[in-house]
């Protein structure tokens, strides 16, 4: 008699315990600008890096939406913004739920079946999904969308051990209550679910073609965002070099960019630039904030170092493009009070401090280039440098005045980004 009730104590233990990794990896996000970063990493980075040992796990790693690249189209800036709709819209159904189960507690109102619960069994699960489908589309990586479609398969064993332990406790008016409402949608929707796998007569069977359809559903939609995004992207190629614009409106820049780069790599100025090999170059505003991301290109740009990772956060969801266009100075003047525009110019990273250079117009631009290794024998650029098997090493950067071609500045840098080998967004 004691077998039963400890295996469904274990069974909800594994569960609640994959559901945990899933806010672990979502949130990986949140905890890289924080400064439990280095915690965070040296428990999870070497699980990255294994992943990317092997070409069969090596896109759980890689990224399905833009995270650094503001989103170029206007379907892929609708999926931004429904990210942060969905994770704000769940998180705020769950507190509402959570209260009324509580209280109902408390106040010993017996079975939960009033407000959300009038239309369903388990609002709450159903809130955490929502949040759950909204964090994987602010922080796209692969490994998130497993983790989550893991979860929702999890949400399903708990709901169920919940549900036997209320008929345990309340019987046939919770049973009733059971025949009239959905598990996680209304009941006429349940019902097309439950005529699809209506046919297949074994239970174990049925649960797991309705896990596999599950996890198909979920990365499946991951692949077609990925094509999606990378055929979205505008890559202005020459040689074996291939740029692509941070901001949608820098796209014009890169023809002109490009061949500029080109005069001063066939000279030899640019010394980290080899023929042999293949590169992509990100163009971005020089104090462009995410660029850590791409290359350790200075301290600035380390934001697991620096004091404003509530605002990052805060920003990241409410105001899921701008707080790309902000520069680290201006999150500094924020936090200071002081002129965002003077801050700005005080802490340009060409060390240009005039005082009727607009910073929104700026003609600087900081090209950072990326080495790409590959398995072909033939160049490749475009589309293909962004490939699930390429591998990705910064190599240097380089600051140009757009307006008259003149290269300012070449720097050459480590082959580590600001979060050293951690796997960081390519897009």
């Amino acid at each position: 008699m004691k077998t039963k009730p400890i295996q469904q104590w274990t069974k909800s233990l594994i569960a609640r315990g994959g559901i945990i990794i899933f806010f672990i990896m979502a949130f990986e996000v949140a905890i890289m600008i924080s400064p439990f970063a280095f915690f965070f990493y040296s428990v999870f980075n070497p699980v990255f890096h294994w992943l990317n040992e092997y070409s069969a796990t090596r896109w759980l790693t890689h990224f399905f939406l833009p995270h650094m690249i503001l989103p170029p189209t206007m379907p892929l800036r609708i999926i931004r913004v429904t990210g942060s709709i969905l994770f704000v819209l769940g998180s705020l159904t769950f507190v509402i739920c959570a209260l009324q189960v509580y209280i109902g507690k408390i106040f010993q109102w017996g079975i939960a079946n009033k407000g959300l619960y009038r239309a369903i069994r388990h609002p709450q699960y159903l809130a955490l999904g929502i949040l759950g489908i909204g964090m994987a589309i602010l922080w796209p990586r692969f490994i998130v969308l497993v983790t989550l479609s893991i979860m929702i398969v999890l949400y399903y064993v708990l709901a169920k051990d919940e549900e036997r332990r209320m008929l345990r406790q309340y019987g046939e008016s919770y049973r009733e209550y059971m025949n009239k409402k959905g598990m996680f949608l209304p009941l006429s929707f349940e019902n097309l679910f439950s005529a699809y796998l209506g046919c297949i007569k074994s239970v174990m069977l049925r649960n797991t073609v309705a896990a596999l359809t599950v996890f198909l559903l979920v990365i499946g939609t991951g692949f077609i965002f990925r094509y999606v995004t990378l055929n979205s992207l505008h890559f202005e190629s020459k040689g074996n070099i291939s740029l692509v614009s941070i901001m949608p409106e820098d796209t014009a820049l890169c023809a002109k960019v490009l061949n500029d780069i080109a005069e001063y790599s066939n000279g030899g100025t640019i010394k980290f630039l080899r023929k042999d090999d293949d590169y992509l170059g990100y163009v971005m505003p020089v104090d462009y904030i995410m660029q850590g991301m791409i290359a350790d290109t200075g301290v600035e740009h380390h934001l697991q170092k620096q004091q404003h990772t509530f605002v990052l956060i805060t920003d990241w969801v409410l105001h899921p493009f701008r707080h790309l266009r902000q520069p680290p100075s201006a999150y500094m003047a924020k936090m200071h009070n002081v002129d965002p525009s003077l801050a700005r110019r005080h802490h340009c990273p060409l060390s240009i401090d005039k005082a009727d250079l607009k910073c929104d117009e700026c003609p600087y631009r900081r090209i950072i280039i990326v080495e790409i290794s590959h398995s072909s024998n033939m160049h490749i650029v475009g589309t293909g440098l962004l490939s699930l098997n390429a591998t990705r090493t910064p190599v240097g950067y380089i600051d140009i005045d757009i307006e008259t071609g003149e290269i300012v500045n070449i720097e050459k840098v480590g082959a580590e980004t600001a979060w050293k080998d951690v796997p960081t967004p390519a897009i």
